[in-house]
């Protein structure tokens, strides 16, 4: 009996993460494979010391630049944590550029702190347009089941370029269990902004040199 008391929470906790690995897991495809859609989200995850984007997050940023060369998409949205002396969009922004990406093909959205946040936002930009969401992975789950949850027509470009260490990965694995049954709380059982707000942090960079 005692068994079954710490067995149940245990359950209770990793079911969302199962369920969204089950219910998405085709909905998660690669560059090539990826369908049309009006913008590829690019979720952010950290910058270095130095300010520049984590490997993690380069890739990400280079798997949204692969899109937008293919001609999946026409623009870019870059999401992430805007604070003092940290700027995840303007870093991915950069990363972007660098690589070829015209500056009006870049848009912002500097409140991303949160999976949560960036899918709100993009439920705003593009309503019931498809949008590609650009992550790794183990990411993907997540960020499907919330934007679904949202309304918005989204699918996963996985953007694991490269293999991750095993510590790193076996952290981010462990990170979703509490993540994944936040999110679905937050998406689908509490109230949630209107899509009639305004998104005050969200802003297209003008063309570059203006």
């Amino acid at each position: 009996m005692t068994a079954l008391f710490v067995l149940l929470p245990i359950l209770a906790l990793v079911l969302p993460r199962w369920w969204a690995g089950w219910r998405f897991a085709s909905e998660i495809l690669p560059v090539d494979e990826a369908p049309q859609a009006s913008a590829a989200i690019v979720f952010g995850a950290g910058l270095r010391r130095d300010g520049q984007p984590t490997t993690v997050l380069a890739d990400r940023v280079r798997t949204a630049v692969d899109l937008y060369q293919a001609g999946k998409v026409p623009v870019l949205v870059m999401s992430g944590t805007v604070r003092e002396g940290h700027d995840e969009p303007a870093s991915m922004r950069r990363l972007a550029l660098s690589l070829g990406v015209p500056d009006d093909a870049i848009a912002i959205d500097s409140a991303g702190e949160r999976t949560f946040e960036t899918c709100l936002d993009a439920r705003r930009r593009f309503a019931s347009a498809p949008v590609l969401l650009v992550s790794q992975a183990y990411h993907l789950p997540r960020a499907l089941a919330t934007c679904a949850g949202l309304g918005l027509d989204a699918s996963g470009v996985a953007a694991d370029l490269r293999v991750y260490r095993t510590p790193v990965r076996n952290f981010w694995m462990l990170r979703e269990i509490p993540a994944t049954w936040v999110a679905l709380l937050d998406t689908y059982v509490l109230p949630h902004p209107n899509d009639s707000e305004p998104a005050q942090t969200v802003e297209r960079q003008p063309p570059h040199g203006s």
